[in-house]
């Protein structure tokens, strides 16, 4: 629900063009903050891993995000991020060995129609590079939250120390890119300084801090589903904030959206084998 806040935080607060540097301030500050409340570092191969995952989980998700944000109107970057749970569900079968579920599927498919009734409007722009960043982000993501699942986090890290190390890397992979890329940062007044604070602490150290131990904890696929919260609160909040209005066509999809969410969370149905005959048993003289 926090990251719902991204996009009214990125078109309101935070300057615009430059992506990679909100990126950048979103993972950094916010992991070297947790490496020094915890004071715990990976271990052998676990350098390794973290690097991966901070790079999946942050040093791509977030400038990709921010591209999306600044390129498409909230509602499509929202629903191409909320393409996620359909990806991780492909993903769980050669990675995770889970036997593909059309029951997820099929409440993946109805979560981004709910979300794309919900956020998109009859002007709807669409822009071919924001396109290919929300559904990078959405990849990204997801190959990052199987990932996660399947290597799980090593018993001497706690939640924090977790979220720490992948916040670090991946802002330590986007120092250069941010750099090269966008060069000199942009000036910053009070106004995008708090949109970088809130990003930051709240949307980055804490959320990513529940986020990872979400995963830990529960089927990876259940986890995808909540991101669908996150455009569902973006609408509310624009709604709001902004003065968008939410119409029956966008109430029906809210509906659905959340039936999605909670049909994530239960227990795949079992299939029905039809009726179980009871054996006769054999009366034959021996």
């Amino acid at each position: 629900m926090v990251w719902g806040t991204t996009y009214v935080v990125t078109t309101e607060f935070l300057p615009q063009g430059h992506p990679l540097f909100a990126g950048l301030l979103r993972a950094l500050p916010a992991g070297l903050i947790a490496l020094a409340i915890t004071r715990t570092l990976p271990r052998g191969e676990w350098w390794g891993k973290a690097a991966a995952l901070g790079v999946l989980n942050i040093g791509l998700c977030f400038p990709l995000l921010f591209i999306a944000a600044e390129r498409l109107p909230g509602g499509v970057a929202a629903t191409l991020a909320a393409a996620q749970p359909l990806i991780v569900a492909a993903l769980a079968v050669p990675v995770l060995h889970e036997r593909p579920s059309a029951w997820r599927i099929a409440w993946g498919v109805a979560g981004v129609v709910g979300v794309g009734l919900v956020v998109i409007g009859p002007n709807a722009a669409l822009d071919i590079v924001g396109i290919a960043a929300g559904l990078a982000t959405a990849a990204s993501m997801a190959l990052g939250v199987t990932l996660t699942k399947r290597w799980g986090r090593p018993a001497e890290a706690s939640p924090t120390a977790f979220a720490g190390w992948q916040l670090t890397a991946g802002g330590l992979f986007l120092v250069p890119v941010t750099l090269l890329t966008e060069g000199p940062p942009p000036a910053v007044n009070l106004t995008a300084a708090l949109g970088y604070l809130w990003l930051g602490l709240v949307g980055g150290l804490i959320a990513y801090v529940l986020w990872f131990r979400g995963i830990t904890t529960l089927p990876v696929t259940s986890v995808a589903v909540l991101v669908l919260l996150s455009p569902l609160v973006a609408a509310v909040l624009g709604a709001i904030l902004l003065g968008q209005t939410l119409g029956p066509i966008q109430l029906l999809g809210f509906g659905l959206s959340l039936a999605a969410i909670v049909a994530g969370q239960l227990p795949v149905p079992a299939r029905s084998h039809g009726p179980v005959s009871t054996p006769v048993p054999d009366r034959t003289p021996r």
